[in-house]
């Protein structure tokens, strides 16, 4: 009875230290995206909660990240790169404040 007890426990055990390592791997994700030819690649993206995600532009005119009232990046100009942590779940839409048409979402979930 008591192996029996000691034995679930241990599966219980590893089960949650998978389940936290998972976690910990979601909360410190990495994502790029990438800014070319007028558009943000992937113009769409879900990414976890203390997500970092980093636009770089690829292309030969400045660019901006620009999310109302969330984040706003400097005028990136090529190969420049700006990152932003995500530390509250929602929708994040954005543009490019110097070519509106430029628009692009984050779903922080």
């Amino acid at each position: 009875m008591m192996f029996v007890n000691l034995r679930t426990g241990a599966i219980r055990l590893a089960a949650a230290a998978a389940l936290a390592m998972q976690m910990s791997v979601a909360h410190c994700e990495e994502v790029s995206v990438t800014i070319d030819n007028f558009t943000f690649a992937p113009a769409q993206l879900t990414v976890k909660v203390g997500s970092t995600v980093t636009w770089t532009n690829r292309d030969d005119i400045p660019h901006t990240v620009v999310s109302a009232g969330q984040f706003r990046s400097k005028a990136l100009d090529t190969d420049d790169k700006y990152s932003f942590t995500f530390t509250n779940a929602g929708d994040y839409k954005y543009f490019c404040s110097l070519h509106p048409h430029m628009v692009g979402t984050i779903k922080v979930e």
